[in-house]
């Protein structure tokens, strides 16, 4: 595959980051959409919670994780623009035949074939963005690409809930699935090709990649990277299975419409682009100090995720519980994303790094998207015959707290060994 590093400037590179932040934010909302409408199709379609949770996550996150390393594989070889731009089409198409549906194998199959589309997404865009951006930037780089979360998150709820309001539940997968239709052209179309290695300081690279043995021995060795694996998966098991059920909570708990929900929600849940962008910025900030900090910065975040926790799932009021949940949970509970795509994009060498980036996504959206939703729902049913409607409230607040606790813990003891794991990759290059 020939690259064009000539025409990589860096006007051209912002522009490339805003067209895959726009990917990225049309991938969340496809994939963020079917939690502000559960109600109405746990109406219709009568299915119970541990279901609802296990369309929600294991149902996409297995053929999402399972998909993403051959992807991978691929994007490490080939042409990173065609594989987004194929993948692009592909969830959008299965996002709208969602409003098909009738019944839970025909949902289930929808969900199976947005997760293998969305799986061609990040691994080839991190790959991207760290060949665009040198190190010193890639934190700011990728956390504006991770905006993506917040931003198609909010507008998935937005117009899920308006959409749906007014049209019902199976129009609303229709209107946003559609136009990604003409994003993967645009994608296609417009999309360029940095050399490997581009932004490193050595110059570009013409390594092959190596073998899929080869490369996960060579990661075997980061212990730092299996630590940031976790943490990310459990912060992702606690940010997925409580994002997928929030909306539920506030019908449940709060008794709030549909359309004052999805409203509120998709406000407060924009809050999250702070967070977001701070931890890439603040850890990019801190690196020159002590890399570390691109572990610290998460930690002292996700733990801080705790007392915040207990505040809003335990407000009697709605609103208040609104606020506690929109601007210091929005702002601390993102905070990891930017550092933790950083990193391992860092840790290993440009031609590993699509394959490293869906090694990590495998690891996190495997327990944390996989598990997380179907769990809280799990727990929700089990807790139900002594909580009644409040069950949902104490599943929640559990999950929250062990897993943010959890996560700090690998944060903290991937700090132990990151600089040695840095200084094996540049022995080894």
């Amino acid at each position: 595959m020939s690259a064009q590093p000539s025409e990589i400037t860096p006007r051209y590179a912002n522009y490339a980051l805003g067209l895959l932040l726009g990917v990225y934010i049309f991938n969340f909302i496809d994939r963020q959409i079917l939690s502000i409408l559960m109600e109405n199709i746990k109406n219709e379609i009568q299915l119970s919670d541990t279901e609802l949770g296990f369309l929600g996550g294991i149902a996409f996150a297995l053929f999402y994780t399972f998909a993403g390393i051959p992807i991978a594989r691929w994007a490490d070889r080939g042409s990173r623009r065609n594989i987004i731009a194929i993948s692009v089409l592909i969830w959008s198409l299965f996002t709208a035949f969602t409003g098909a549906a009738r019944n839970f194998w025909m949902i289930l199959a929808a969900r199976i074939g947005v997760g293998v589309g969305e799986a061609g997404c990040s691994p080839p865009a991190h790959s991207l963005i760290s060949d665009f951006f040198p190190p010193e930037r890639r934190g700011r780089a990728l956390s504006i690409y991770a905006l993506g979360i917040p931003i198609g998150g909010s507008l998935g709820t937005l117009v899920g809930a308006w959409v749906g309001d007014l049209f019902g539940w199976r129009m609303a997968f229709v209107a946003v699935g559609l136009p990604g239709i003409i994003l993967a052209l645009i994608v296609r179309m417009t999309l360029r090709e940095p050399a490997r290695g581009e932004s490193e300081a050595a110059g570009p690279v013409e390594a092959e990649p190596g073998s899929l043995s080869e490369v996960l021995r060579f990661m075997s060795t980061l212990r730092s990277f299996w630590h940031l694996s976790f943490a990310g998966a459990l912060h992702a098991f606690v940010g997925y299975g409580a994002a997928y059920f929030v909306p539920s909570f506030f019908a449940r708990i709060h008794e709030m419409g549909l359309a004052e929900r999805g409203t509120w929600l998709s406000l407060v849940g924009l809050v999250a682009v702070v967070g977001t962008y701070l931890g890439g910025w603040l850890g990019d900030r801190l690196a020159p100090i002590d890399v570390r900090w691109y572990l610290w910065v998460p930690a002292i975040a996700t733990l801080a995720g705790v007392p915040i926790a207990l505040g809003y799932y335990l407000s009697p009021n709605p609103y208040v519980a609104l606020l506690l949940f929109g601007i210091p949970a929005g702002i601390a509970g993102p905070m990891y994303l930017g550092p933790t795509f950083a990193l391992t994009q860092t840790l290993v060498r440009p031609e590993m790094r699509a394959l490293a980036s869906a090694i990590l996504l495998f690891v996190m959206n495997l327990i944390g998207l996989g598990i997380g939703p179907w769990f809280v729902g799990f727990m929700s049913d089990s807790l139900a015959p002594r909580f009644g409607v409040e069950s949902l409230r104490w599943a929640l607040l559990g999950i929250v707290t062990i897993g943010n606790l959890w996560a700090t813990f690998h944060y903290l003891a991937a700090a132990r060994t990151l600089r040695d794991d840095l200084l094996l990759k540049d022995r080894l290059n």
